[in-house]
C-alpha cells in the first residue's frame, strides 16, 4: 500500500520543548512501521511560520519575524537527527512552494467564501476565535489568558454548509478519529451547531507577514487555513509538478494525520470542510495524543514549564528518550514527565531489562563456545509466547504504551526462563543448545519488534546477533543501555 503519515506543523515562535518530540515519534514509529511491513510510505512534516504570534515574539526579541522564523525552525529541523526521525520532506510554510498551494486552495474554495464585518474574541496562542461561553472566567482555555476583542472585515468560509455531512464522515468513520473519546469531543461540538468561521485578517494587523488573499493584498489569508494546506501542498498541490499529490493524496484511501488534542478541531471540522469544497479527497485517520505534563501541568512554551528535548538526548541518548515517550506516556492520553520517572523508566526496563538480558545470554554463548554459527531450535513453549507476543504487537501496534508492554513480558519471560534453568550450571551440551536456541530465538525476534520503536537498539542487536541464514555468529559488542 502507499500510506500518507504526517505529524501537526508546530509554531516556531520559540525553541521545541518534549511535547513536539512526543509527536514526532509517535509518527516516526508508524512510519517505520509500514515501511517494515512493505507499505510505500511518504512521511511527512514542517514547520507553521506565518502566524501572528510569530509576528509578536520577533517583536518583544527586537528582530525580525525572518530571522526569527529561520532561528527556530532549525531547531525543530534539528530534531531529525536528534530523534532519529525518519520523514520523507519537511516543509515550512514559508515556502513558495506552500504559498502557491495555499492560495489555490482558496480559489478553488471561493464559492464558499464571502466577505463580513466581524467582532470576536480571539487568542493569538491558539489562532482562533472563541464564544463567550467557550471561555473559563474569561479566559481561554488552554492558554489562560483574556482574549482580544477583534473588530474587522474579513473574509469567512461556509462551513454551516459542510455540518451534516463532516458529521456523518464522522460517525460513520469515514473519517476515522483515535481515540473513541476524541470522537465523541468532535461529534458534540458539532451537534452544538457550527458557524461560519473567519478565514483572513488585515495585512495590517498582520503586520504585513503571511500570505495575501488572491487579488486582495489589504488581507492575509489565516493562518490556519494556510497552514492545513501544508499536507497537500508537500506533495505538489498548486505547483507545476503534481504527481505525489495524486499518488500519495488525490488517489490514496490510507492517510493518517498525528496531532495533539488541542489542535482537533481544525483538523477534524474546519480541514474536512475546507477539503470538501475543493473537492479534494479526505484523510482516512486522525490519531489524537494527549498533552505532555510537568508535574502535572501541560508542558507549554507560554507557561514557561518547558523541557528541552536536546538536554534530554544529549544526556540520555535518542533511544532512551524514545522509549520513555513511548513507554510512559499513554498513546492517545497525557502523560507526566519527571526526571525521577525517566530514569525510573530508562533504568528498569532498558538497562536491567532488555540490556541485561542481551547482554548477559549472549555472554554466556560466547563462554560456551557455541557462539560461532549456532542453529537456533527453539521448543514449541517458547514458539507458542513469541507468536502470541506477535499477535499482540499486530493487533494493537497503534497503541504503543501497551504494545511496549506487550513485548517486554517476553523480556522478562526469558529473564524468569534463565533463572529457573541457571545456564551457567549446565553442563550438558544439548541442554545449553535447547536454552540458548530459546533465548536467541526470542531475542531475535524482540530486535524486529523494536525496530519501529528503537531502531539504533534493533539494529545493534541484529549486529551482535549477526543471524545469515538461520544460523547466528554471536559478536558481544557495547552495552545497549548503560545504566543511570
Amino acid at each position: 500500500m502507499k500510506v500518507f503519515i504526517s505529524t501537526s506543523i508546530p509554531y516556531v515562535n520559540a525553541a521545541p520543548h518534549l511535547g513536539h518530540a512526543l509527536e514526532f515519534v509517535q509518527a516516526d514509529v508508524l512510519a517505520r512501521y509500514h515501511r517494515t511491513i512493505g507499505d510505500q510510505v511518504f512521511f511527512l512534516s514542517g514547520s507553521d511560520e506565518n502566524s501572528l504570534k510569530n509576528v509578536r515574539s520577533a517583536e518583544k526579541a527586537g528582530i525580525s519575524v525572518t530571522d526569527l522564523v529561520n532561528d527556530n525552525f532549525k531547531k525543530f529541523y534539528e530534531l531529525k537527527d536528534l530523534l532519529n526521525i525518519s520523514f520523507d520532506d519537511f516543509i515550512r510554510t514559508t515556502e513558495e512552494r506552500h504559498f502557491k498551494g495555499a492560495q489555490k486552495l482558496w480559489s478553488v474554495c471561493a464559492k464558499d467564501i464571502y466577505k463580513k464585518s466581524y467582532s470576536g474574541l480571539y487568542c493569538v496562542g491558539c489562532e482562533e476565535f472563541y464564544k463567550e461561553e467557550e471561555l473559563i472566567d474569561g479566559l481561554c482555555p488552554d492558554h489562560k489568558v483574556k482574549p482580544e476583542l477583534i473588530e474587522e472585515e474579513n473574509y469567512f468560509f461556509k462551513l454551516t454548509k459542510y455540518q451534516d455531512q463532516i458529521k456523518e464522515l464522522i460517525e460513520t468513520e469515514k473519517v476515522k478519529i483515535i481515540p473513541e473519546a476524541r470522537k465523541n469531543e468532535v461529534l458534540s461540538f458539532i451537534n452544538s451547531g457550527l458557524q461560519d468561521f473567519c478565514i483572513s485578517r488585515s495585512s495590517e494587523r498582520a503586520k504585513g507577514w503571511g500570505i495575501d488573499v488572491p487579488d486582495d493584498s489589504t488581507q492575509k489569508i489565516w493562518v490556519w487555513f494556510d497552514a492545513l494546506s501544508n499536507y497537500i501542498n508537500a506533495l505538489g498541490y498548486g505547483n507545476d509538478d503534481e504527481s505525489k499529490f495524486n499518488e500519495f493524496w488525490q488517489n490514496n484511501e490510507f492517510k493518517i494525520h498525528t496531532l495533539g488534542k488541542g489542535i482537533i478541531r481544525f483538523h477534524s471540522v474546519y480541514w474536512l470542510a475546507m477539503l470538501l469544497s475543493a473537492g479534494i479527497s479526505l484523510p482516512k485517520t486522525l490519531f489524537v495524543h494527549g498533552y505532555l505534563t510537568v508535574d502535572g501541568q501541560k508542558m507549554s512554551k507560554s507557561i514557561g514549564n518547558v523541557i528541552d528535548p536536546k538536554e534530554l538526548v544529549l544526556k540520555y541518548g535518542s533511544e532512551g528518550v524514545r522509549y520513555f515517550l513511548l513507554r510512559e506516556i499513554p498513546a492517545t492520553g497525557d502523560g507526566d514527565f519527571t526526571y525521577e520517572k525517566f530514569e525510573k523508566r530508562y533504568n528498569s526496563d532498558l538497562a536491567s531489562g532488555l540490556g541485561n538480558l542481551f547482554s548477559r545470554t549472549l555472554a554466556m554463548i560466547i563462554k560456551a563456545g557455541l557462539d560461532n554459527g549456532f542453529e537456533v531450535k527453539p521448543n514449541s513453549l517458547f514458539i507458542e509466547k513469541n507468536k502470541e507476543v506477535e499477535d499482540k504487537v499486530s493487533e494493537r501496534f497503534i497503541q504503543f504504551n501497551e504494545t511496549l508492554n506487550d513485548i517486554w513480558e517476553l523480556v522478562s519471560f526469558c529473564d524468569k526462563y534463565i533463572e529457573e534453568e541457571k545456564p551457567w550450571e549446565v553442563t550438558e551440551i544439548e541442554k545449553q543448545k535447547e536454552v540458548f536456541s530459546n533465548l536467541i530465538y526470542s531475542l531475535n525476534n524482540i530486535s524486529k519488534m523494536i525496530e519501529p520503536f528503537l531502531p539504533l537498539t534493533s539494529q545493534k542487536m541484529k549486529e551482535q546477533l549477526g543471524e545469515i541464514n538461520g544460523k547466528f555468529n554471536i559478536k558481544k559488542g557495547e552495552s545497549l543501555f548503560p545504566r543511570i
